[in-house]
């Protein structure tokens, strides 16, 4: 369908509404009254698929989702009888301040502010709603930045996905989320240790901190990290006392916590202490497999992280801080056989990528991934839509087509479940009912 097409199909009366560039920008006024014509509906709440459906949506929420191609009177209709229709993809592990791989990043840490990482995502924000997600959870990001970015976002003064933030991560001293490691100690930032918690009466402080200063989940690291300097993927660096004193204290204010987990150790234990994710879990065993399943933890596998990384440590192994081509080229080739694995074994999956570790815009490769990995389309669709929003905490808002849900939705001109690289083309986005991206565009 030409974008001309979509334009005449959403005409009514005398009135027209344009799909131009403005409609990126914080629009003025919701419409009444639209009626989707779904071709085919993939609609993130059952395993099939429906064949021409007719979605109405009343300002922002969805109201019905009907049989058949409908019409009412003064709604406009979008005509996508051509198209598969999804709900917005959600993706749970982003950094939108990040972007690995322009230039040098030890020098883009000393040359560099959080005032340039926050305008460059800006720009971040708006790439990943028009590849189709219009939900992320960023798990990592200097917590006054990453704040701001949300609040505009949600303003509608910056165009982005719908955004739940973990602000700076937590960690101990010397790991993943010590910055300052590498660096002259006289050389210091505040965004570089911020995160830093020794001992639980420090993590405790913190996490209320991070509360107070409006983040919505805690984003721990108890293992070593790939992209950080001098620690290793397969330790435990938190004790059980640090990861439970988070988790005590971040349940209590109602915020999940994720934990970035490579090793098996760090894996079990974390998941044993009741953290809601495990990031990564490169590692992870059959006995791992266990114990979430047990305890009901995610896994956010993050597959494209461990490609790219792989992909650079092999290419182009200057954009990477010391040390780090060397644990890239041992964890990223099992990431995808763990995956599988754990999908095998029932544990509970959610879609995340990691981006920024790869560029912004291309979060969609990561189905492509998970598909070759040997997980079945549906269930990789379902991992970015009813999964993913239920491990954010707020599946009766997002993740699906139905009624009362936000008018998050997207559409592709193929069908995904043949073709999966479809949702790297993603044609059609709306977010809240309002029209961000039209087929041709």
């Amino acid at each position: 369908m030409t974008n001309s097409s979509v334009i005449r199909s959403i005409r009514r009366g005398s009135a027209m509404v344009a799909l131009s560039i403005g409609l990126l920008a914080a629009p003025a006024a919701l419409a009444k009254d639209v009626i989707i014509h779904a071709g085919q509906l993939i609609d993130g709440v059952s395993r099939t698929t429906r064949s021409n459906v007719s979605i109405l949506i009343h300002d922002d929420r969805i109201v019905s989702v009907t049989p058949g191609f409908t019409e009412q009177a003064g709604a406009e209709v979008v005509d996508l009888s051509k198209s598969t229709v999804l709900p917005g993809l959600i993706d749970t592990h982003v950094h939108l301040l990040l972007q690995l791989g322009s230039g040098s990043p030890m020098l883009n840490q000393v040359t560099r502010t959080a005032y340039d990482e926050l305008l460059d995502g800006t720009g971040y924000a708006r790439k990943t709603l028009l590849a189709g997600f219009t939900s992320v959870r960023d798990v990592g990001g200097y917590t006054p930045a990453i704040v701001a970015l949300k609040k505009a976002v949600a303003a509608g003064t910056v165009t982005g996905p719908r955004m739940w933030v973990a602000g700076s991560i937590l960690g101990p001293t010397g790991g993943h989320a010590d910055f300052s490691t590498g660096f002259d100690e006289a050389l210091s930032k505040p965004e570089w240790t911020d995160g830093i918690i020794d001992g639980p009466e420090e993590a405790i402080k913190v996490v209320r901190a991070h509360h107070r200063a409006g983040v919505d989940l805690i984003k721990i690291v108890p293992s070593g990290g790939v992209a950080s300097v001098g620690d290793d993927p397969h330790a435990q660096l938190m004790t059980d006392a640090e990861i439970k004193a988070v988790v005590e204290t971040a349940h209590t204010l109602h915020m999940k916590v994720a934990a970035h987990a490579h090793g098996a150790v760090a894996v079990d234990h974390a998941s044993q202490i009741g953290v809601d994710s495990i990031e990564h879990g490169s590692f992870a065993n059959d006995a791992s497999y266990k114990i979430m399943k047990s305890n009901g933890t995610y896994l956010v596998p993050t597959l494209i992280a461990g490609d790219t990384v792989v992909q650079y440590a092999k290419k182009h192994p200057e954009v990477l801080k010391p040390s780090v081509a060397a644990k890239a080229l041992a964890v990223g080739p099992v990431m995808s056989q763990n995956a599988f694995n754990a999908y095998k074994a029932g544990v509970k999956m959610a879609f995340g990528t990691d981006a920024g570790v790869y560029p912004h815009g291309q979060n969609g490769r990561e189905f492509e991934l998970l598909v070759k990995a040997g997980i079945p389309a549906i269930d990789a669709i379902l991992m970015a839509t009813s999964a993913a929003a239920d491990l954010i905490g707020d599946a009766d808002d997002i993740g699906t087509i139905q009624p009362g849900r936000y008018a998050d939705i997207i559409a592709t001109t193929g069908n995904p479940l043949t073709d999966i690289t479809e949702l790297q083309r993603v044609a059609f986005v709306m977010k809240g009912g309002q029209i961000v991206k039209a087929t041709g565009q």
